[in-house]
């Protein structure tokens, strides 16, 4: 078992299709913690093994492994790059220590990649930024770091200049060190020293004189040594580089083209050289019992405590707890739970290596590691000592904005629903819900993509398919005027007849106030044990509606006169007669459809607000204001619901990725006309 301080756990970052897997399949293959280099297009990945991510050849979920390189243990978390399932990536990043960013030599800054360097920023983590893909056509270091520089204020500084691109790129040249360093062309991701090429010695010497500028920037000592003489030692440039980049004052830039294993192991010195330990990152802050703030060292001489941040489901091992070690050594076959105030027992302790587990006796600082088969412990709850109880932060996942009536594709509803049941374990952002008034049961995700592959996975692990289709809008209908109307069922075949007769006043009511009864009738007209039934009635009707089939609301019926028999009348024939009143009252009182309306905020980049803002007017959306932060504008605006059924893939489209948005509901308003009419005539189609 390794020291705190040859531990280190790092998060891979970066857009979709930026080489992020390969990049981790290169760098296990490296090390020598896999026999062969795994590949994304040929399902052989490591990292990306489960059959929705070979078939669409992305990363869905986060995968884990370690290496061990130079006498020092990292922990790496390989994430999704699709918006899809950045609920995933922000996970991984909240209980990492530092970060790989990556980002690809061709396709350079993406949207995607403002969301993840936003990740980093708000947690403060100390970035390694890599540029992938050096070996492709049209492969462009310089652009690339460039646009990372007008993009965002990571402060990056090149570290290891690319010697040639595309099918020339050989090598890198280290700026601190003032080596060249070319790639055994071998597979190994090993390099040799050599001598700058000639044609760049001016300008790394440029480069190095820039570096010792950023660095010394960072400390006073440095600085004013680096004013009075111009240059710094070389160890005072390798300790200053260290302490800039723990500290996250500047971002080191590398070069590598991972598919061909070309410059892996300068990447892995560096994480081991530049990313800090554990005991080197701020202590974890939680609450003890009473709610007051304490901390915790990344230490083993603290009591044990951990955060669990990651839950997979599985059918036959049931349920991996997946958490990060934060303080203390966990050993033994017990812990606590501190978030459901119960201890839990456990098995044995795994890391993480892929789709495998290598058991473990016990845990430190920083590792990732996970158990099986715990019956209380979920996403989001804190481990500890119970002679020692904290509780940290709860994982807030990114909301869903999609939602998608669902049910079993061949009617197993019991199974399918169980089976949604324990995916929500495993994905937090997925939610399941049921709509009151259209009696449909909803599954809320990220995105279409998202909802799809969750069904993927519970096809496979479960052997139940679910069926998706657009949910139905819970339209409601009401009056605009006053009426009074007669409502008489009359009935006389033989023997005992019926007779109800009501006279009912109809108004409105203010929108969201409901329902209102109100028993006018003086003196016996009406006899007392009838007149709940004219009630029951018309609420039976409400319920129904009448002009579209939606429920009715916002209405008040005072029932003011009607009639009796003495042998005909009955409960049923007033119940029938309250009915008939109502439904043409509502003809003759200006009936109308109401629509749901949500709030919804958009959070968009300055360049796309424009078209946010006149793709809300075509949605018969009203913009209510705008805030501004450094970087987005944030539209907040009122929307019909049926306009923005499908608003992600098109919010997507529209700012090519670089909008999101949150969304509830806020009340209800009348349908326009011709809008109205469409769905009543639909109404009556099904009918």
């Amino acid at each position: 078992m390794q020291d705190v301080q040859h531990i280190r756990n790092t998060v891979i970052l970066g857009h979709g299709n930026s080489g992020k897997t390969t990049l981790a399949d290169a760098l296990l293959f490296t090390a020598g913690a896999v026999n062969r280099m795994g590949k994304v297009d040929d399902g052989s990945s490591v990292m990306d093994f489960e059959p929705e991510e070979i078939k669409r050849q992305v990363s869905i979920s986060t995968g884990f492994n370690h290496v061990d390189w130079k006498k020092n243990e990292i922990f790496f978390s390989d994430t999704p790059g699709d918006d899809n399932f950045v609920n995933e990536t922000k996970f991984a990043v909240q209980v990492a220590d530092s970060a790989i960013l990556s980002v690809g030599a061709v396709l350079g800054v993406r949207s995607q990649t403002e969301r993840f360097v936003d990740f980093i920023q708000d947690r403060h983590l100390s970035c390694l930024i890599c540029i992938t893909k050096m070996d492709r056509e049209r492969a462009n270091f310089q652009k690339t770091v460039d646009e990372i520089k007008d993009s965002f204020d990571l402060n990056p500084v090149i570290l290891y200049l690319p010697i040639g691109a595309e099918d020339k790129f050989e090598g890198v040249v280290d700026i601190a060190a003032n080596v060249a360093l070319f790639f055994v062309k071998d597979g190994s991701g090993k390099v040799t020293a050599g001598e700058i090429p000639p044609d760049m010695v001016d300008e790394v010497a440029v480069l190095r004189e820039n570096l010792m500028e950023y660095v010394a920037e960072t400390d006073d000592d440095l600085i004013e040594k680096f004013l009075e003489e111009g240059e710094l030692t070389n160890d005072e440039l390798t300790q200053g580089l260290s302490i800039a980049v723990q500290q996250a004052k500047i971002a080191p830039v590398c070069a590598v083209a991972a598919l061909n294993n070309a410059g892996t192991s300068v990447i892995l010195d560096a994480v081991v050289d530049l990313l800090p330990s554990p005991d080197q990152r701020p202590a974890h802050v939680g609450v003890d019992a009473q709610g007051e703030l304490l901390e915790r060292k990344a230490s083993v001489d603290e009591p044990f405590s951990a955060l669990v941040f990651k839950t997979m489901a599985d059918p036959f091992a049931g349920r991996l707890t997946i958490f990060r070690v934060y303080s203390g050594i966990l050993q033994g076959d017990t812990f606590y739970n501190s978030t459901k105030k119960t201890s839990e027992r456990f098995g044995h302790l795994f890391v993480l290596e892929g789709r495998e587990q290598k058991q473990v006796e016990q845990a430190i600082p920083g590792m990732i590691v996970a158990v099986a088969k715990l019956k209380e412990t979920v996403t989001g709850d804190t481990l500890c000592d119970e002679s020692n109880p904290i509780i940290y932060d709860v994982l807030e996942p990114i909301p869903p904005v999609i939602s998608y009536a669902v049910s079993a594709k061949k009617g197993d509803e019991e199974k399918l629903f169980s089976s949604i049941t324990r995916m929500l374990d495993e994905d937090l952002t997925l939610q399941l819900t049921r709509e009151p008034q259209t009696h449909e049961v909803l599954i809320l995700g990220v995105g279409q993509i998202h909802l799809e592959a969750v069904g993927e996975k519970m096809k496979r692990k479960f052997g139940v398919e679910m069926e998706l289709r657009l949910p139905k809008v819970p339209y409601r209908e009401t009056i605009k005027g006053s009426v009074t109307v007669q409502g008489k069922h009359k009935k006389q075949s033989g023997g005992r007849g019926q007779y109800g007769d009501c006279t009912i006043e109809m108004s409105p009511l203010a929108r969201g106030e409901g329902f209102k009864f109100i028993d006018s009738i003086v003196g016996g007209v009406i006899p007392q044990q009838y007149r709940p039934a004219v009630e029951k009635g018309i609420v039976e009707a409400m319920e129904k509606g009448v002009i579209a089939g939606y429920p009715f609301v916002d209405v008040q019926v005072n029932l003011i006169d009607g009639s009796f028999h003495n042998v005909d009348s009955s409960e049923m024939a007033f119940k029938i007669a309250g009915s008939l009143a109502f439904k043409k009252g509502v003809m003759d009182a200006g009936p109308v459809l109401l629509e749901p309306v949500l709030e919804l905020e958009v959070q968009v980049d300055k360049e796309h607000v424009g078209d946010v803002m006149g793709d809300l007017n075509s949605r018969r959306g009203k913009v209510l204001g705008m805030d501004a932060t450094d970087k987005y504008e944030i539209v907040r605006a009122h929307v019909p619901q049926s306009e923005i059924l499908l608003y992600a893939p098109d919010l997507t489209s529209i700012t090519g990725g670089r909008g999101s948005f949150t969304v509830h509901f806020s009340h209800y308003e009348e349908v326009p006309s011709h809008l109205a009419e469409k769905i009543i005539e639909q109404h009556k189609n099904e009918e």
